[in-house]
C-alpha cells in the first residue's frame, strides 16, 4: 500500500515540475515569496533543484518497498496498486494546494492570472481531488487475487524511473545553457565561449556558475574542452531564468 501511495505522491510532484514549471512556466516553487534573498537566481534555482530531489528520494523509497514486498512474495493487484497510486497523485495535488499555495503562499498554479483562486481550484478538482476518489473506487473493487499485479508494479516502477530524467530534458529549442566550472578555469571556458560564437547572460560572482546563450544546444559540448564540469540546458537548471529569453 505504502509503495503506491510514495510512488503516486512522487509522479505528483514530477507532473507539476515538469508541465507547470518547465513546459508552461506558470509558476516555479518560491516565485510567490517576495523576500528580498529569494530574490536571487541562485536561490530559485537552488529551490527548484531540491524540489525536485526530494520527488527522487520519494519515488526511490516508492521502489524500495515495492521491491522488498516482491521478495517477500506479496504481489496486490493491479487494480489496487494503480488505485493505491492515483490516491497519492492526487494527495500531492490536494497537499500542494492546502499548503504551498493557501497556507503558505510560496506559488499559485498561473501566477500571472487574474483569478489565481480560480486557477488554484480547478487543478486541484482535476488533478487532487478527481484522481484521489478514482484510486479509492478502483481500490474498493479490487476482487480475488493479485491479478494484475506484476505488470502494474513493473509499469509503475518504470514512470517513476522515467518521471525524473524526462523532467530534464531540455526543450528542442534551448539556446541557454548552465554551465559549471571551476574559477581558475573562467578565462578559458570564455574562450571556449568565443569559439561557438556565444553570449553571456549571467554569471556567479564566484566565477563558478554561468548561463550563456548559444546558436545551437549541441554545439555547447564543446566547452567541455574549455574546462567545462558540466553543461546542461536542462529547464531543472535553468527553469527559473527563463525570465532572460528574449524575442
Amino acid at each position: 500500500t505504502w509503495a503506491g501511495y510514495l510512488l503516486g505522491f512522487a509522479l505528483g510532484g514530477f507532473f507539476d515540475g515538469i508541465l507547470l514549471h518547465q513546459i508552461l512556466q506558470w509558476h516555479h516553487l518560491l516565485l510567490g515569496v517576495d523576500a528580498e534573498p529569494l530574490q536571487d537566481i541562485r536561490v530559485q534555482i537552488l529551490a527548484d533543484g531540491l524540489f525536485h530531489l526530494l520527488m527522487y528520494g520519494i519515488a526511490l523509497v516508492g521502489l524500495w518497498a515495492l521491491w522488498r514486498a516482491h521478495r517477500q512474495g506479496i504481489v496486490p493487484s493491479g487494480r489496487r496498486l494503480l488505485g493505491d497510486a492515483l490516491i497519492g497523485f492526487g494527495a500531492w495535488h490536494i497537499m500542494d494546494a492546502l499548503v504551498a499555495h493557501w497556507l503558505l503562499g510560496i506559488h499559485r498554479i498561473k501566477m500571472d492570472s487574474p483569478n489565481l483562486l480560480l486557477w488554484d481550484l480547478v487543478w486541484l478538482a482535476a488533478f487532487g481531488v478527481a484522481p484521489a476518489v478514482a484510486g479509492v473506487l478502483l481500490r474498493s473493487s479490487t476482487r480475488g487475487g493479485p491479478a494484475g499485479g506484476s505488470p502494474a508494479a513493473a509499469a509503475l516502477s518504470m514512470a517513476a524511473l522515467l518521471g525524473g530524467p524526462l523532467g530534464a530534458l531540455p526543450p528542442r529549442d534551448a539556446d541557454q545553457v548552465a554551465v559549471l566550472v571551476r574559477p581558475a578555469e573562467a578565462n578559458r571556458l570564455l574562450d571556449g565561449l568565443q569559439r561557438i560564437d556565444g553570449a553571456i547572460l549571467w554569471a556567479d560572482r564566484s566565477g563558478a556558475l554561468w548561463v550563456f546563450r548559444v546558436n545551437a544546444a549541441d554545439e555547447a559540448a564543446a566547452l567541455y574542452a574549455h574546462g567545462a564540469l558540466l553543461v546542461t540546458a536542462s529547464p531543472a537548471a535553468l527553469g527559473c531564468l527563463a525570465w532572460t529569453r528574449t524575442g
